[in-house]
């Protein structure tokens, strides 16, 4: 009985230092997130205005450019994978591969290329496991992204969809992340970045009530398309990696406290099975006791016989 008690305790010593450190992780997380969502609502005008801007220059002409033309018989598409740096985050990274592989089935169904450019060190482990090609990849800074970071990542999909795909370029980018909804909600999302859809953003110009502007252009509008085309990619990027950080320790926050409140019940079942050891413990050594006592009385009364 003694050598089960004390590994009951040892258990619980165990499952209590556990406790603390899910218990701290838990509370960096939740300091993180405030930061975090304000980063992302400081970054939504900017995207929006950009984009609002885009689309008036692209519906006021009549040019030809890869940030708004649909290529005639699209052959090839970038897929950018945005996952977490580390784990004990939940199901926040594999609901973003889950995103990426439903994507890939449909862009190959299509009958196009994938190319694969990740963020994160789960993406690129599981891309790696599987022995899968990946054109581009960045880690390191997944919980707290910069704008520096997101002009890293823009660079080579700008440059791959301003080349011919025979060149090795492509005709359509795509970006999956997490999207922040709230505390409790985050959604694994996929979204077209270019080709831009100008009827789904003059769709929601006009959802909000606004009006596009119309615009004079010089030298070109094909001038003022390359010149926003940098600045519309890394922004939506930036966003994408905001949002995925703030999924990223909401996701975090909600595991530990999961993980917290598990220790805690295994501590309150390991200490019933302690007492309980501990109980029957003081029972055999009473029952030895008694049995013995009684012994001694027998032997008495027979020798005083």
């Amino acid at each position: 009985m003694g050598a089960q008690l004390r590994v009951y305790k040892r258990r619980i010593q165990a499952v209590t230092a556990t406790k603390k450190i899910t218990k701290a992780m838990e509370m960096i997380a939740a300091s993180r997130i405030v930061k975090a969502q304000r980063k992302v609502s400081a970054s939504m005008p900017y995207a929006a205005e950009l984009t609002r801007a885009v689309t008036a220059v692209a519906t006021g002409s009549t040019t030809n450019h890869p940030l708004t033309t649909e290529a005639e018989a699209p052959a090839r598409a970038a897929v950018l994978l945005i996952t977490s740096d580390r784990g004990l985050a939940g199901g926040y990274s594999a609901n973003a591969l889950k995103a990426a592989e439903r994507l890939r089935e449909r862009l190959a169904a299509e009958g196009k290329e994938v190319d694969a450019y990740i963020v994160g060190r789960k993406g690129v482990a599981y891309y790696g496991f599987r022995e899968r090609k990946v054109a581009e990849s960045w880690t390191g800074f997944t919980d707290s992204p910069e704008y520096s970071d997101a002009k890293r990542v823009a660079a080579p999909l700008i440059e791959a969809i301003q080349k011919d795909t025979a060149e090795g370029g492509v005709d359509e980018l795509h970006i999956v992340f997490t999207e922040f909804v709230s505390m409790m909600t985050q959604n694994a999302v996929d979204d077209r970045m270019l080709p831009l859809s100008l009827d789904k953003a003059a769709q929601e110009s006009t959802a909000k009530g606004e009006i596009l502007p119309l615009f004079d252009f010089e030298p070109s509008a094909e001038d003022v398309l390359d010149a926003l085309l940098p600045r519309y990619v890394e922004s939506r990027i930036y966003n994408a990696l905001l949002q995925a950080a703030a999924s990223e320790h909401a996701a975090r926050r909600r595991a530990m406290k999961s993980a917290t409140d598990n220790a805690g019940d295994l501590i309150k079942s390991l200490s019933r099975l302690a007492n309980a050891a501990r109980q029957a413990e003081i029972t055999q050594e009473i029952s030895e006791i008694v049995g013995g006592a009684g012994a001694l009385s027998d032997a008495s009364a027979g020798s005083d016989k």
